[in-house]
């Protein structure tokens, strides 16, 4: 049994979504000292519940599930096997240690593995925007619709593991507390190495919304942008002696061409927002979106160089900001930049833009509808 019709995943948050948001009471709780309103956490769970199933079964005609299937039932059943099976394994051993974890615990049972992974990695997402985003139907309206829940939940789920297991950790960050944090972005490189980026992302971000760290990443952005092949020979240099070390020849042989650039205005979206409600962000001075502001900042210099570069090496990264930028800062944008009036337009045009790049993306770039 497999889900395949993916229309549903719009169908169910624009339908008992929408009456989940509208007719459901919201709390009151303290976020970083002020007090907001927020969804009670048994309907936040309710709303992701039908992703979490969608994501433990789906077919093999997407992404890599027939690999991750695949791998799953060649895994050894016993943990005493483990020893053994990682010899043979080159990169991300934790990943594969997990695997032989599950399988020792619930058998040879692909469906309850994709459904241990889906239901880490949504309720991780699920309980952060809960607590740190203005509108969490909107949060989870935007990674559904903006595809990075088909792109991770169903593909790429060791990377989105990692992903979703740092973002956990999101309250660690927002109180600085370094040390817990980086031992979480240590456990997640284990499944996925590119997590290491996260520990000099979690200094940069920091500080007041569009620093000074914020603009030198701009200007780097531009510099790589103007000496590309440069950047490219140099990435190729640094990482020779990793498990990464074809990394720049693989994109070149696959002529990869880089994130399409309508996915690269979509993920800067937040980015450009910021800029037309600078004043706003200022003023409110709120720990939260200062830190997925700057968050945005790299979002777009990831996604813009993705876009000369490759967008399956480079434009795997942008997820690392943008499940910020994208699903805590924009909703907040849209609440708080415009005026009332011009909010509910707002809110309406990004509700039908995202609708439309859905269709675009599944339709036209994957052919799945």
């Amino acid at each position: 049994m497999s889900i395949t019709n993916y229309w549903f995943q719009l169908i169910w948050l624009l339908t008992v979504g929408m009456v989940l948001a509208i007719s459901l009471p919201k709390k009151q709780e303290i976020v970083m000292g002020r007090i907001e309103e927020r969804w009670q956490i048994a309907p936040a769970v309710l709303l992701v519940v039908p992703y979490i199933l969608a994501a433990t079964l789906r077919s093999d005609n997407f992404g890599d599930t027939y690999a991750y299937r695949s791998v799953f039932r060649e895994a050894p059943s016993k943990i005493a096997a483990l020893p053994l099976y990682l010899e043979g394994i080159k990169k991300d051993k934790g990943f594969s240690v997990l695997i032989v974890i599950i399988k020792a615990l619930i058998g040879n049972s692909p469906i309850l593995f994709f459904m241990f992974i889906a239901t880490v990695q949504m309720l991780c997402m699920a309980f952060i925007y809960r607590k740190y985003s203005e509108n969490y139907w909107m949060s989870i309206f935007v990674f559904v619709a903006g595809t990075d829940y088909m792109s991770w939940c169903h593909n790429g789920i060791r990377q989105f593991l990692a992903i979703a297991i740092i973002m956990a950790g999101f309250p660690l960050l927002l109180k600085r507390k370094y040390i817990p944090l980086i031992a979480i972005i240590l456990l997640g490189a284990t499944f996925h190495a590119s997590a290491l980026l996260m520990i000099p992302i979690i200094f940069i971000v920091q500080g007041k919304a569009w620093n000074k760290k914020s603009v030198l990443c701009i200007l780097g952005c531009i510099l790589i942008l103007i000496f590309v092949n440069q950047f490219t020979d140099g990435m190729n240099n640094i990482l020779s002696n990793t498990q990464y070390s074809n990394m720049v020849a693989d994109w070149k042989e696959w002529e990869d061409n880089g994130t399409n650039p309508i996915r690269v205005f979509v993920y800067s979206i937040p980015m450009i927002l910021s800029i037309i409600g600078r004043k706003q962000i200022k003023e409110a001075d709120n720990p939260v979106i200062n830190i997925v502001t700057n968050f945005s900042i790299l979002t777009s210099v990831i996604a813009m160089v993705s876009m000369k570069t490759s967008g399956i090496f480079i434009g795997r990264l942008i997820s690392y900001g943008s499940m910020y930028s994208a699903s805590i800062l924009l909703p907040w944008e849209i609440e708080n930049i415009f005026t009332r009036n011009s909010t509910i337009i707002i809110k309406s045009a990004t509700v039908l833009g995202y609708i439309g790049f859905f269709y675009y993306q599944m339709h036209f770039t994957w052919g799945l509808i």
